[in-house]
């Protein structure tokens, strides 16, 4: 082995792309640590997808540790990174760029952030064709998948948030998780089961990777992309701005979600919420309005009566009432379910669920409730956006849903008040932080909800 070769261990390579790192890593939209100074980097692991000292470009599989100040050592996040490598950049490359190594094992060459290069997404896709391990990289196919062809031409899509993707000729779409949890991703690991159940609500995943070394992480998933889709949220703005109802597809979205729910409740356990665990829950809920009301002073006026819903459901517990709980999407809105053109069927998508939540409160079992208080909540945001403001489309739409989920086979949501109140207060309350965060002029719509959700008491 050669003394470069030597060098390009997981922390030699690490330590050279640290100081470029530092300054590009909190720059990135699906970076969840913004606004606390990165500290320092942990690797991992360090795969070569591509040689990094060869004569074309070459291709780093990271993943890392970030450690960030004032935050303990024990919650540092592990990122992801396809970090590409050559001698100089294209200039079509130039935006993708991260900067110049001029020491350590790659000293003298460019890396930038591999996904925007066509070459190197492609290379990703060639992995997932043929099942297999690479170093500590597993490469596997749904049983089944029809064969995936090469040489599709590869290009990002922009819209990501908390994750990036790719879309290879239009024929499927591979997104790739940047911040990642231990064990299996729901958005690998429920589409699968919906998958088996014969559940055709959601895309397939056609195939997907992995790594067991040190610790199991779901890394990207690829699924059939459908082109000419649009989202229920463009769908919803195009009639308010027409002036035209969204019944027909708001109850059409309602029978669509209680469709999945019932796949979900067949393919995967369920439980029953007694009084401990409904207390447990409320207390979660109350202990989440406490933080948001910390770091959102607007929330303090409405905390006591915003408590009074979770305090009901706990209320309704010790009382002997039971809910169901099973899996969920975890974060349903208008976005996450797709229309093909011609009226074809909706398909719901992304079932990650909120990537702020932590991994093991995504997975849990919960009523289904809470991705129906989810979808009331997105008619509310998409009326807002309406000028002047009409609520009463918003109110239609969310009755609805509400039929739609009934008529399905779904308990209607509407009949039983004291969880929906608190879920919707639930999510509220994470909108109102979100909104503070990231979005400060979006604010006034989630404070509508909760002072609305208030006055209920």
């Amino acid at each position: 082995m050669s003394e470069a070769a030597s060098t390009r261990t997981p922390l030699g390579l690490l330590q050279s792309l640290a100081p470029l790192l530092h300054q590009w890593l909190p720059k990135q939209r699906w970076f969840a640590g913004k606004g606390c100074a990165v500290a320092g980097f942990t690797p991992v692991s360090a795969t070569e997808l591509l040689p990094l000292t060869g004569p074309g470009p070459g291709l780093l599989h990271l993943l890392v540790r970030v450690r960030q100040r004032d935050m303990p050592a024990r919650s540092a996040d592990c990122y992801q990174l396809l970090i590409g490598v050559r001698e100089t950049l294209p200039p079509a490359l130039a935006p993708a760029l991260i900067g110049h190594l001029t020491e350590g094992p790659l000293a003298g060459r460019t890396v930038y952030e591999g996904t925007r290069d066509p070459r190197l997404a492609g290379l990703l896709l060639e992995r997932l064709r043929t099942p297999g391990s690479l170093g500590p990289l597993r490469f596997d196919r749904f049983d089944g998948a029809p064969a995936i062809p090469g040489e599709l031409p590869a290009r990002p899509l922009d819209a990501e948030q908390s994750n990036s993707s790719l879309v290879y000729g239009d024929a499927y779409i591979l997104k790739l998780f940047r911040r990642i949890h231990p064990g299996p991703n729901p958005d690998l690991e429920l589409p699968l089961a919906l998958a088996r159940a014969g559940c055709e609500r959601v895309p397939v995943p056609v195939a997907w990777y992995e790594t067991t070394a040190p610790e199991p992480f779901t890394l990207g998933v690829l699924q059939p992309f459908l082109p000419g889709s649009r989202d229920g949220w463009v769908l919803a703005l195009e009639a308010l701005s027409c002036g035209r109802p969204f019944l027909g597809e708001a109850h059409a979205l309602g029978r669509v979600t209680a469709e999945v729910h019932t796949a979900l409740a067949d393919a995967l356990p369920t439980v029953k919420l007694n009084g401990p665990r409904t207390e447990q829950l409320a207390a979660a809920m109350g202990g989440r309005l406490d933080a948001a009301a910390q770091a959102v002073p607007a929330l303090v006026p409405y905390a006591p009566r915003l408590r009074s819903a979770f305090d009901a459901v706990a209320a309704l517990g010790r009382r002997g009432r039971t809910w169901a709980a099973q899996r969920v999407h975890g974060d349903l809105h208008l976005g996450q379910i797709l229309r093909g053109p011609q009226d074809t069927p909706w398909s719901v998508i992304d079932f990650e669920g909120e990537p702020a939540r932590p991994l093991t409160e995504r997975c849990r079992p919960q009523p289904a409730v809470r991705d129906v208080a989810g979808m009331l909540r997105s008619f509310d945001y998409a009326a807002r956006t309406h000028r002047p403001w009409n609520p009463a489309w918003a109110e239609r739409c969310r009755d609805a849903y509400c039929d739609g989920y009934a008529a399905a086979g779904g308990d209607d949501p509407r009949e039983e008040p004291e969880l929906l109140r608190a879920y919707e207060t639930d999510k509220a309350v994470y909108e109102v932080v979100y909104e503070a965060r990231h979005r400060p002029d979006w604010l006034p719509v989630p404070m509508a909800a909760i002072e609305r959700l208030a006055a209920l008491d």
